[in-house]
This record gives C-alpha cells, structure tokens and sequence, in this order.
C-alpha cells in the first residue's frame, strides 16, 4: 500500500528572506546552501511527528501563527548558550523523560521553534 514515510521538507513565506535566513545561520547554525535552503541528515534514533492541535490551542503562543516547527539539536545546552548569547529570548528548557528534553524560542518571522534534544 502506498503510504507517506516522514516529512520530506517544510517550506514557508518570509517577508526579510536574506534577514530571516541569516537569523537561522548565525542564531540556530543552519547550514545556508547556494540555493537558500539548508539540508539535514536523518537523525539516528529520533523520529518525525505529525501532530494536528485543536483550534483553540495555546501551545503555539506566544506566536499568532497557525503553526510550530519542532527542530532536533544535538547539544540543546551548547545550543541555549548561542541563542542566549545572541539575544534572543529562551522559554525552557524542559525535561520530558523519555521524549528528551526541550526548549522553545520565537523566530524574527514570529513562528515558534520547539527546540528538541531526543533522550538518550
């Protein structure tokens, strides 16, 4: 049976693209390629999720936007520092056992990243 294997790629409207893709570079260390995108390797031992909220959810705030981004980390801590270091204001962390630990900040654009160390 034909069936869908994980999230292929999230793509998404910026109004500053050059500014939000710096923000990601320098802030998040995302890799940059020439054609403006940054590329991941599956990660050993984590997962994908898709996972609709109810209308009414608070869970996305203090954003406005419809939606959240979960991205994996390798060092959450090494990763905080960084964030913290370049201003940006930092919601967490918080351990959930055996999900692994999170944290969550707010990108220029206005969407809320849930920063995700798996455990383990």
């Amino acid at each position: 049976m034909a069936k869908v294997l994980g999230i292929g790629g999230v793509f998404f409207k910026a109004q500053d693209l050059a500014g939000l893709k710096d923000w990601y570079r320098r802030v998040l260390g995302f890799d940059i390629t020439d054609w403006g995108g940054a590329i991941f390797p599956t990660v050993a031992g984590g997962m994908q999720v898709w996972s609709p909220f109810a209308a009414d959810t608070k869970h996305f705030a203090p954003s406005t936007l419809p939606f959240m981004l979960n991205l994996s980390v390798d060092d959450l801590d090494g990763l905080l520092a960084r964030v913290k270091r370049e201003g940006v204001e930092v919601t967490g962390p918080e351990d959930h056992g055996e999900m692994g630990r999170f944290a969550w900040v707010v990108d220029p654009a206005g969407i809320k990243l849930e920063l995700w160390q798996a455990a383990g």
